[in-house]
């Protein structure tokens, strides 16, 4: 199959068969043998009675539903597990992501060998609470993950089939699935500016508080990516540093104290500091040690990507 389109929803109903018919058109138009993977995260309105009647009509539709609101990377890691084209397209279902971009995202996956293409919103028709916001995030996220995206978050996206058969997305992870690629080995990662449409039905899922979590999700990503497998190599130079401040600062008060008997090390704040630092530091090291433990025990402790074999 050439062509999976995977679209996680909630509350939708309005624009789904719109989108579906604008996929189809574009798909027939283009040649390809295609799906479009609807999942339901939970919706409370008809969009799942919209889904089975368009499925009904259409074998090219596959659907699924959650019971409840799991949350956008639950629904994507879903679909990836589903999906059965050479390349994966994700949008989101509200019409603000265009399918007349589906043909060059297949292009560039297919013809210029990338892993990932990113569509970058450039010019977006979002109020200025929501734009400025996602500036900052995303220049965040740039700086951290080392991933020259503009728009590390849009929907709208393209992937090579090994791409997402090779890699889990949960709690919150969607927003960071290039981060999540590049450090399974997936390097070839571009972007192209796609067309940002106006919300035509419904209202926005998303508040400003996911922009808290987003940041919190970026550290929590990039400390899984660089030390999941040696966590020790984090905690034990935090706490060699500290360890090392406390025992020179300890190291100072004793030979204070023998130069300049008048002056007691207990009685001095900078002791206490000294001590803080080596109890923090003996504390930053065991957790490096339970980190090494549960990782050398852990059941997936060897997962990584082969990408070819020979005489084997």
């Amino acid at each position: 199959m050439d062509l999976s389109v995977i679209i996680p929803l909630l509350n939708e109903e309005e624009s789904l068969p719109e989108l579906y018919a604008w996929i189809d058109r574009v798909a027939t138009r283009e040649g390809y043998t295609f799906e479009v993977i609807f999942i339901d995260d939970g919706s409370t309105d008809s969009s799942w009675e919209v889904i089975t009647r368009l499925a009904a009509q259409h074998n090219t539709i596959k659907a699924i539903k959650f019971r409840r609101n799991y949350g956008k990377s639950a629904a994507l890691n879903e679909g990836f597990q589903a999906a059965l084209g050479n390349v994966v397209i994700t949008m989101d279902a509200d019409l603000q992501d265009s399918p007349d971009e589906i043909p060059e995202l297949y292009r560039m996956i297919l013809e210029e060998g990338y892993d990932i293409v990113s569509g970058w919103k450039k010019k977006r028709y979002d109020p200025i609470s929501k734009t400025i916001p996602t500036k900052l995030y995303n220049a965040t996220t740039r700086f951290v993950t080392g991933i020259q995206l503009h728009d590390m978050n849009c929907g709208l996206k393209s992937y090579r089939k090994e791409v997402i058969k090779n890699i889990e997305v949960y709690g919150e992870m969607h927003r960071y699935i290039p981060a999540i690629a590049k450090w399974e080995g997936f390097t070839k990662i571009a972007e192209k500016p796609v067309a940002h449409q106006a919300r035509k039905y419904g209202v926005t899922k998303f508040g400003l508080e996911r922009f808290i979590n987003g940041f919190l999700d970026l550290m929590t990503i990039t400390f899984i990516g660089r030390y999941g497998k040696r966590p020790m190599h984090l905690f034990g130079y935090l706490g060699l540093a500290m360890f090392a401040v406390g025992f020179l600062i300890s190291l100072y008060l004793a030979f204070a104290k023998i130069i300049y008997e008048q002056y007691g090390m207990t009685d001095r704040p900078l002791f206490f500091l000294g001590i803080l630092c080596i109890i923090v530091g003996s504390q930053f090291f065991l957790a490096g040690f339970i980190g090494e433990l549960i990782s050398r025990n852990a059941v997936e402790r060897n997962t990584y990507q082969v990408e070819e074999r020979v005489r084997l």
